[in-house]
């Protein structure tokens, strides 16, 4: 007959089991969509059709593990590498899904500080489209040559989001274009989203998501589609705490807007917009936001443990699930799983190297 120590030992294993299985019955519970508000530009099912839609076009990503940063994290972390995606980011999914539903021999336009350019060009040539981007002039010259490369003609404006903003516009006019937003258009936010849906089948049993936010298309397809399927999972969004208008939106409950600060993680400066503002409010749990050395020491660490070269906008997702906001909201007793997008590795290689280990 076992001992008292041993029946204790017996019971807590017993109830801990009790309380995992209950936990995965809860994530593998399906609940039928929800109608969503009114002022929501996408649906589950935009998302469904944008992931078959782009299919043909890009990579299902791999999802890997580190145990070096488990056991810094105190849990198990799951990365969606999307910096092996197709342009070095995942978004080429949403330029795809906006390209591919364009008017017929529309030229294509956007404003972007790389990835969305790299990728709009990408999805130009491959809808035998021309593509006009405009990019801040202090954007990394490995971006600007990867536009180049792949046949878009850039205008350089400061690096601004009014200064974008308004070249794009102009560019538009000029070449009756179709104009591309990086975030705000509705169906970049759905081909976006199709990260999730792989995601998900990739990994059944993530507690948390955590998501780096700019101007809000990658989390926002995100959280349509993971909300949907498994409203349990908490969504929470990674931030530099240097342009944290989506902290801030979040925290006052109304779209605000930050200063023209600057950030290592410069794919992150973008801001919420009027398409993404809605489903971060009412779908998105929480945004942590993390500092400068914090982003820098996050990207080393993948860069290190992993041999993962993401850019340091990759890295802030890391860096908020290795924070001590992150561990005090979130325990890993309770979220022992959780999920981090790496969104992509678009960088100088030698201008990253001196910020990241000067």
């Amino acid at each position: 007959m076992p001992s008292k120590m041993q029946q204790r030992y017996l019971l807590g294993a017993a109830v801990a089991g009790v309380a995992a299985a209950i936990r995965l019955m809860r994530r593998n519970m399906h609940v039928p969509p929800q109608p969503l508000p009114s002022d929501f530009p996408v649906t589950p099912k935009d998302v469904v059709d944008a992931a078959k839609r782009v299919k043909p076009h890009v990579h299902r990503t791999p999802v890997l593990t580190c145990s070096g940063l488990d056991e810094l994290a105190g849990r198990s972390l799951k990365f969606k590498c999307e910096v092996f995606q197709r342009t070095g980011s995942f978004k080429i999914r949403g330029a795809t899904n906006a390209a591919l539903q364009a008017p017929e021999n529309a030229p294509l336009v956007t404003h972007s500080s790389g990835n969305h350019a790299q990728a709009l060009a990408l999805a130009a040539r491959s809808t035998g489209r021309e593509a006009h981007v405009v990019m801040p002039r202090t954007a990394p010259q490995v971006k600007r040559q990867a536009v180049e490369g792949y046949g878009a003609h850039i205008t350089l404006c400061e690096p601004t989001n009014a200064a974008r903003a308004e070249a794009a516009s102009k560019k538009t006019e000029e070449v009756s274009g179709y104009f591309v937003h990086p975030s705000n258009e509705p169906r970049v936010i759905s081909g976006q989203g199709s990260v999730a849906v792989e995601f998900l089948e990739q990994c059944s049993s993530l507690d948390a998501l955590v998501v780096p936010v700019g101007g809000g298309g990658l989390i926002g397809g995100i959280a349509v589609y993971a909300k949907w399927k498994r409203p349990s999972l908490k969504i929470i969004g990674a931030e530099p705490s240097n342009v944290d208008d989506a902290y801030r939106s979040k925290q006052k409950g109304e779209l605000v807007g930050h200063d023209d600060a600057d950030s290592v993680a410069d794919g992150l400066k973008t801001l919420l917009g009027s398409n993404t503002w809605p489903i971060v409010r009412d779908l998105v749990d929480e945004i942590i936001t993390v500092d400068e050395a914090s982003i820098k020491k996050a990207t080393a660490l993948v860069w290190g443990r992993m041999k993962l070269c993401i850019e340091p906008s990759a890295g802030v997702g890391v860096a908020c699930v290795l924070s001590e906001a992150f561990r005090a909201k979130y325990p890993a007793a309770e979220y022992p799983t959780v999920g981090v997008v790496l969104c992509g590795g678009n960088l100088d290689l030698a201008k990253a190297s001196a910020k990241l280990f000067a």
